[in-house]
């Protein structure tokens, strides 16, 4: 992290560190979408007079406001508006619907709920009233305006939540996971300092906004002063027009993206999809040692990945010169003030970047020790120079006659067979063996139909102990999938298959 970067990443608040970018490179842009171009200065602004805007509305410091936006400029603006002011801003993903957004709307206690009216086809105006919200503000393309004048001192600090965010994807049930402003840039600077990023770089959001990632990135930005591309829809090959045409340099999101990548370089070998591309980075879903090494060989650009999670939005990163093994087997090394503690195999963590505490008291005894490490729910180790290896989830250890299996040592291998495009191993009840393990196979186009007999072949060959021998195949057309970060639903797959006959 260089020295600038450096003392920006003390400041005290968002809003603190937008205004320090803004004072440093008013004039560099921040957010590219389309042909709009919005600079650190006219961030600051804007974002004031918008906050003046929801001010007259009678938003106040320590006011929940609950958004539910695309991800554009606009949301951006909100957003940063709510930070100017104290809020206590509860972003909601665009793809929820009335069961979710009831959710998170009674358990926040919202006043405000804000919607981009009619998106893609929904209304979620009409959603809002059906649900009963309070103030509902249409903030598509156009937001509230007022003078700054009106507004009340900036907050001074950085350590009261003021955000509540909702884990999603891996449970049926969210949770409301509680985070400080000092929390996501935390989060933040451990990205970028793993990334090491330049002013000349661009980067791209094509993920929700409403995601963990989405301050997580803008903290990054705010940090270096470069800008990044806004995608309100990322779909390949739509997306690459405006990846080319702003020059993105750093692109990804999670492995579901690496793939989307690779699978339009391989239309054309040996021409860059994107011909500034130097560097996909994401995290947030397992990443195949595989798809590692045919991103760098194949698109000739660098891969690092990481491991987040809602309730700490970046734990660890690969760095650009850590070595081929290490980006390929590894999540990267946390940063200074992350905390690593691997107790009976459990990653547990502590730090500035883990959040607060959830909304639900009982959750957050669950989840926290008594010394105030955080239980991840995932397995892994700590190698001798301090990298992280996952090694799956406690709910992906299958218990087969008494002995551990591994979901994730079957997964990696399976990825490497040429009739994979991705696979989900899970483990399943039965009488007789306590659980059997089943492999939910997702085949590229064109490829021969699996069976489950060339499946544990394949195994048999690449070394896999006959104990941990898939005994049931199910070859699917799509896995599900979140909404967010695309990361595979296996509670879904349970649900699907559990009591069904294979």
């Amino acid at each position: 992290m260089n020295d600038t970067a450096r003392a920006l990443s003390s400041a005290r608040t968002l809003w603190d560190l937008v205004t320090r970018r803004a004072d440093l490179t008013p004039d560099r842009p921040v957010l590219l979408q389309e042909e709009r171009a919005l600079s650190f200065g006219e961030l600051r602004n804007r974002a004031e007079r918008v906050a003046a805007g929801l001010y007259d509305l009678g938003v106040r410091p320590g006011t929940v406001v609950a958004w539910q936006l695309p991800t554009r400029i606009e949301t951006a603006l909100l957003s940063f508006a709510l930070a100017r002011l104290g809020a206590v801003q509860s972003p909601v993903i665009p793809f929820y619907r009335d069961r979710e957004v009831a959710f998170a709307l009674r358990e926040s206690k919202a006043e405000y709920f804000a919607v981009p009216g009619e998106w893609r086809g929904f209304d979620h105006t009409e959603m809002a009233r059906r649900l009963g919200a309070k103030g509902i503000i249409e903030a598509y393309d156009r937001l509230p305006d007022g003078d700054p004048s009106v507004l009340p001192a900036p907050p001074a600090e950085g350590t009261s939540v003021r955000w509540i965010y909702w884990t999603s994807g891996t449970t049926s049930s969210p949770k409301g996971v509680l985070h400080t402003d000092r929390s996501l840039i935390a989060g933040g600077s451990c990205l970028a300092h793993a990334l090491r990023p330049t002013a000349s770089d661009v980067g791209s959001i094509a993920f929700p906004y409403a995601h963990i990632g989405g301050p997580d990135y803008l903290v990054m930005l705010l940090l270096y002063g470069f800008p990044a591309v806004m995608f309100e829809q990322f779909a390949l090959p739509d997306a690459l027009e405006g990846c080319r045409r702003h020059g993105v340099t750093i692109a990804g999101g999670s492995t579901a993206f690496y793939s989307m990548f690779l699978a339009e370089q391989r239309k054309q070998p040996g021409v860059p999809v994107v011909p500034s591309l130097r560097l996909l980075a994401g995290g947030g879903a397992p990443r195949p040692p595989e798809l590692y090494h045919a991103v760098v060989r194949e698109m000739g650009v660098q891969l690092t990945h990481g491991y987040g999670m809602t309730e700490v939005p970046m734990i660890t990163m690969g760095a650009p010169d850590d070595t081929a093994e290490m980006l390929a087997t590894t999540e990267g090394r946390p940063p200074e003030g992350m905390e690593i503690r691997i107790v009976d195999g459990e990653v547990r963590l502590r730090g500035e970047a883990v959040c607060r505490r959830y909304l639900d008291p009982a959750q957050t005894a669950e989840a926290f020790d008594e010394e105030g490490f955080l239980r991840t729910g995932d397995l892994g180790r700590l190698t001798g120079t301090g990298h992280l290896v996952l090694t799956g989830r406690l709910k992906d250890v299958i218990i087969r006659k008494g002995e551990n299996v591994s979901a994730k040592e079957i997964e990696d291998l399976l990825h490497r067979h040429p009739g994979v495009g991705d696979v989900a191993v899970i483990g399943l009840p039965d009488a007789e063996r306590g659980e059997l393990v089943c492999a939910v196979v997702e085949q590229p186009p064109g490829a021969e139909k699996l069976t489950l007999a060339a499946v544990t072949s394949y195994l048999r060959a690449e070394g896999l102990s006959t104990h941990k021998l898939p005994e049931r195949l199910e070859v699917v057309d799509a896995l599900p999938r979140g909404e967010t970060l695309r990361k595979v639903l296996k509670y879904k797959l349970r649900e699907r298959y559990a009591g069904t006959v294979g």
